[in-house]
Order: C-alpha cells, then sequence, then structure tokens
C-alpha cells in the first residue's frame, strides 16, 4: 500500500510559477512510476506528466510542455511539478497517482487527495 499526500497549490496570477509537490509513503513506494493527473470543474481527470522510477524518464501532455517540469527524490519520497508561465487554462485539482504507466490513468494504484491550483487572468 502506498499513500501520497499533496501540496503546495494555491491561488497565483497568470504568467507565475508554482511548485507542487506529492510525498509517498508505504512499501516500495520508490519503485513505482509517478505521475500527476489534473481536473478542471465540469471536465474529466486529464494526464499532466509522469516520471520513471528513476527519474530518467519524463513524458508531458501537449499542452505543458516546455512549461513544467516533474522531478522526484527518492531519498525524500517525493515527486515534484514545477509549473511555469502559469494560464488561467491551468486551473483545476491537481493529482498524484502512483503504480501506473504513462498517461493512462487507469493504470494508477493509488491516488493522493488533489490539490487545488487556481490561475487568475
Amino acid at each position: 500500500q502506498v499513500q501520497l499526500v499533496e501540496s503546495g497549490g494555491g491561488l497565483v496570477q497568470a504568467g507565475a510559477s508554482l511548485r507542487l509537490s506529492c510525498a509517498a509513503s508505504g512499501r516500495n513506494s520508490w519503485t513505482y512510476w509517478m505521475a500527476w493527473f489534473r481536473q478542471a470543474p465540469g471536465k474529466d481527470r486529464e494526464f499532466v506528466g509522469a516520471i520513471s522510477e528513476g527519474g530518467d524518464s519524463v513524458d508531458y501532455t501537449d499542452s505543458v510542455k516546455d512549461r513544467f517540469t516533474i522531478s522526484r527524490d527518492n531519498a525524500k519520497g517525493t515527486v515534484y511539478l514545477q509549473m511555469g508561465s502559469l494560464e488561467p487554462e491551468d486551473t483545476a485539482v491537481y493529482y498524484c497517482g502512483a503504480g501506473g504507466l504513462g498517461y493512462d490513468q487507469r493504470s494508477y494504484d493509488f491516488w493522493g487527495q488533489g490539490t487545488q491550483v487556481t490561475v487568475s487572468s
């Protein structure tokens, strides 16, 4: 079992930066692919980005490429989502997932409770 706790969300203006954290605990949590997803009001949850166990492979959805960066520190059991040049369209609840692969949210076994990011124009 893996427990995930997201933090770092908040209200920012367009163009600002924000860093989200996902603290993972539990058995072998460092051996999993980790991913970020987001869900905007009235929309389905969508893939943002994912990082492999060792951090050597990352993938992003096109809308955040060149603006967002995923990284992980396995010694701290934490995955980060550095978000830059934020746009109002980035407003959503951001969720951390573990145990899956790539962009397929159905493959992820563990989820955090989410953290709200609101970007004002």
